[in-house]
């Protein structure tokens, strides 16, 4: 062998061979895939737990609440709000039982005659209304809130791998803010905290034993994160404790015919105070909304406490990014936070892929554009905040030793991030700052 073949040889044992051991070593489900199965490249924790997966649909009525769609002369009458919500959770699957769902979701905007509602269904791996599989300890609570528009089924491949992993996860349709019930956009800025609030009380009362719901003893609601994006971030921060500020108070009452129902969520109010709620221990914002419009301030953002994991894209063209989500991380000085940033991402780091249907010649881009990122694949994503996501939950309410996954360098310059295979580290940068 000359001096010429023995490097090429050497090469192509160093670069190639690992990576096609490693795809020959990984654990592919058969069948299509399904949004949150692994690719090739996933990072180490992206991978589902031992647990089977059950799902089950459940409606919760908040009663009482403030109607700001109706406000006149600043004054709001009352409503009824029904919030439909999907909660997976740790299950046992009969033998032989394939552990698939098949959800309903639809394309289109209700308040947008341009985009009609054309439903479609995707499917997912769990099994619907399977029995829980309660153990010894109770899980971990885990609340998703979705975008404007948005719908409580968009982050299938996230729920179903926590659930696999001992949490129950409740995602929530919030009214008047989903693709089916679109309506005006006060509804939005004024809910979303309280309804991420209102579900866990609802979902802890179903918790306690004696009572008839599957959920009766299967979690701790002491033990609780919320998960939110794009408005549904907007929304968690608050009801973790970053009020509002005065403008943005000022604009909602522009927009609301009057009505200063934020000012309950605004900084220094007592209703805000009160609303926090020591069974949150842990904050996930996914791109979240609000600093370039002048919602977030620093007094506001100051009260932010709790451990926050930020996920964002460095080209967000919805919530911003340096004057945006960064400048929310860089203000929250009180809260032990991370920031996981997409290079060249826009807002999408949070959804499932983009449906297949959505692929069809004739509709509108945006059926395609809610869930698409230019610059990446979005099952790539999707792993990656698998891995993320599920160090970050295990750190803060499992008290697992994953800090190691959160310790890196801002970027893979000095080699792979911990958990990741050779070369798959690009594209990503991390930030740690301590109160």
């Amino acid at each position: 062998m000359n001096v010429l073949t023995f490097v090429a040889a050497l090469l192509c044992s160093a670069v190639f061979l690992p990576t096609h051991s490693v795809v020959a070593q990984e654990k592919r489900a058969p069948g299509p895939f399904i949004y949150g199965d692994l690719l090739p490249d996933a990072p180490e924790l992206a991978a589902r737990g031992s647990a089977g997966v059950g799902v089950r649909t459940l409606k919760l009525v908040h009663s009482g609440q403030p109607d700001v769609l109706h406000a006149k002369d600043g004054k709001a009458p009352l409503y009824d709000r029904t919030l439909t919500v999907e909660v997976w959770y740790p299950a046992r699957i009969p033998a032989g039982k394939p552990e698939l769902v098949t959800y309903d979701e639809v394309m289109g905007s209700s308040n947008d005659p341009k985009r009609p509602l054309i439903p479609f269904t995707f499917q997912g791996r769990a099994l619907r209304d399977a029995e829980p599989n309660a153990g010894n300890e109770k899980y971990p609570l885990v609340i998703v809130s979705h975008g404007y528009l948005g719908s409580r089924l968009m982050f299938s491949y996230l729920t179903e791998n926590l659930a696999s992993k001992g949490y129950v996860v409740v995602s929530i349709d919030h009214a008047e803010s989903t693709y089916r019930d679109a309506a005006g956009f006060p509804s939005t800025l004024l809910n979303r905290a309280t309804d991420d609030l209102f579900v866990l009380n609802e979902i802890a009362k179903r918790s306690e034993k004696g009572t008839n719901s599957f959920l009766s003893g299967l979690l701790d609601a002491n033990n609780t994160a919320l998960v939110g994006y794009s408005m549904g971030g907007y929304g968690v921060l608050n009801a973790a404790g970053a009020g509002y500020s005065p403008q943005a108070v000022k604009l909602f009452g522009q927009m609301s015919g009057g009505s200063t129902a934020l000012q309950t969520r605004a900084t220094g109010a007592s209703e805000l105070k009160a609303s926090q709620d020591p069974r949150v221990k842990a904050v996930i914002a996914f791109a979240p909304w609000g600093m370039e419009r002048g919602v977030w301030d620093a007094e506001g953002l100051a009260s932010l406490k709790l451990p926050t994991l930020f996920i964002a894209g460095s080209k967000d063209d919805i919530s911003g990014y340096e004057k945006g989500i960064k400048a929310i991380y860089d203000g929250a000085v009180n809260a032990d936070r991370y920031m996981l940033t997409y290079l060249n991402a826009r807002h999408n780091v949070a959804p499932n892929p983009p449906p297949a249907e959505s692929l069809q010649p004739g509709l509108h881009f945006d059926e395609y554009m809610r869930y698409a990122e230019p610059a990446w694949n979005e099952r790539r994503i999707n792993n990656i905040n698998q891995h993320f996501v599920t160090a970050f939950l295990g750190m803060q309410l499992k008290k697992m030793d994953y800090g190691k996954y959160f310790d890196l360098k801002e970027n893979d310059a000095a080699g792979p991030w911990t958990g990741f295979k050779p070369r798959t580290s690009v594209g990503l940068e991390m930030r740690h700052a301590k109160p």
